[in-house]
């Protein structure tokens, strides 16, 4: 059935709670899940001449994505499947195109990922991620969502 499962990790909940259920899912097919972060560097391309250091902004953003990864690597080892991580540069482009291109390059079969079920003027202004990997994906995708998020 799934082989390789896509999941997109942050710092939220939801992603939290995601990345546990591909472990369970994971753990019963004998799948590997790749864990992605997407730093965007773009938001820190202001093109000032008073902000000359970017590259310090870089390497922290960069850090904080390590950051993250790691967090989600005790996860993984804690559920005891096998498992990747990747840190994935946007310079503004839309992270479910991103997502859904390095699914196809990595030949996952599944992502799953968490949402935050955003509604009405959030979800207008936030927009969704989760929303626009669904629409694109050529492969199956989970979308989980606990119900105190």
């Amino acid at each position: 059935m799934y082989q390789r499962i896509l999941v997109p990790v942050d710092d939220s909940t939801a992603a939290l709670y995601a990345l546990k259920e591909a472990c369970k899912l994971a753990k019963q097919l004998d799948a590997a899940i790749l864990a992605v972060h997407v730093v965007d560097v773009a938001q820190f391309d202001w093109g000032s001449p008073a902000f000359s250091d970017t590259t310090a902004v870089r390497k922290a953003v960069e850090a904080a994505g390590i950051q993250v990864l790691e967090k989600n690597r005790t996860v993984l080892e804690a559920a005891g499947v096998r498992h990747e991580s990747l840190i994935m540069e946007s310079a503004g482009d839309k992270t479910a195109d991103l997502l859904v291109a390095q699914a196809a390059e990595e030949n996952c079969d599944l992502i799953v990922m968490g949402t935050h079920g955003f509604s009405g003027l959030m979800h207008l202004l936030m927009g969704s991620v989760a929303e626009g990997v669904v629409r694109k994906s050529h492969v199956p995708v989970l979308l989980v969502r606990r119900k105190d998020d």
